[in-house]
């Protein structure tokens, strides 16, 4: 950018002073407005001090409460952003590998996720198993990462395992399904809870439903859908592939299954016994882990979550 900028500036025998900032942004999808106006951190990459204080004057009045401006060079203010989304992908994989193993060996992933987070040294954030991270940033950064390591001749090997991971899990709910029904899904009829990659937004960016839904229909079933807010997104990616319903309760009227995806609050507390009396049989499959096993076998239902 900075040298295309002074070659026009040569061309025209301009001499007009210039100087290039890296403001990386961190904001979450569904709460952007509050990161922006109660940042934990502004990360300001500049090359002059000029730079440094227009920005400074910039930011002065989103930090009257002392949150951080943290000042680098260009290039690191740039890693910085790429590095934080990929060690955020990596807690998340490094959790469902847990997950799967804690099945294997026949421990509680949610008692280890509590013991390991106790830790303050690790913290609890970005430590719940599912059905593998989506959307626009971490997918995104983490190829970018592992690309530009690969172009500088040094493979990025963590990194590719984190991506690795999570294409496996985003398939493992599938897997599941597959093996409760013993191979055979011709027909069966799937109710599927949450599209978007994570709740509060409609974004469906390399979101878990679509990799969980098309291996289901390569499968033989049949597939009814809801979410809160992603539903048009949904009709762009999915097509006529499957039913979209205006409830989670209709989503799931003569299913041979519930699957919960994404975890919107109104999924959360669902009244069961009318769960219960939509579903043809009592079966769920929980890919966030919010519900409560052992609540739910008590009242005759299937149970299948993450790690458990």
């Amino acid at each position: 950018v900075k040298s295309t900028i002074q070659e026009q500036l040569d061309e025209r025998k301009a001499d007009i002073q210039f100087g290039i900032a890296s403001n990386p942004e961190f904001l979450k999808e569904g709460a952007a407005i509050k990161d922006f106006m109660s940042p934990d951190r502004v990360i300001i990459g500049v090359e002059s001090e000029k730079a440094k204080n227009v920005l400074e004057r910039v930011y002065k009045p989103f930090q009257l409460n002392g949150f951080r401006i943290i000042y680098m060079d260009i290039t690191s203010a740039e890693l910085t952003k790429y590095a934080a989304n990929a060690m955020l992908a990596t807690r998340i994989s490094f959790m469902n590998d847990m997950a799967n193993i804690c099945e294997l060996v026949g421990a509680n992933v949610t008692h280890v996720r509590h013991g390991i987070g106790s830790d303050p040294r690790i913290g609890s954030k970005f430590l719940y198993p599912g059905v593998g991270y989506g959307g626009s940033c971490f997918p995104k950064d983490v190829k970018a990462l592992v690309r530009t390591g690969k172009h500088l001749g040094h493979r990025l090997k963590i990194l590719e395992a984190v991506e690795e991971v999570n294409e496996y899990q985003k398939s493992l709910m599938a897997q599941k399904i597959d093996s409760h029904f013993k191979g055979d899904l011709n027909g069966i009829v799937i109710g599927v809870w949450g599209l978007s990659f994570k709740p509060n937004t409609d974004d469906m960016r390399e979101a878990s439903s679509i990799v969980i839904i098309n291996e289901l229909l390569k499968k033989g079933c049949t597939v009814k859908v809801y979410d809160p807010v992603a539903m048009d997104e949904a009709k762009h990616i999915l097509g006529d592939t499957v039913t979209y319903c205006k409830r989670g309760y209709e989503a799931i009227e003569n299913a041979d299954a519930m699957v919960l995806v994404t975890e919107w609050n109104e999924f959360r507390s669902p009244d069961w016994k009318t769960v219960k009396e939509q579903l043809k049989t009592p079966l769920v499959f929980d890919g966030r882990n919010i519900y409560d096993r052992a609540f739910l076998e008590s009242r005759g239902f299937t149970y299948y979550g993450i790690g458990l």
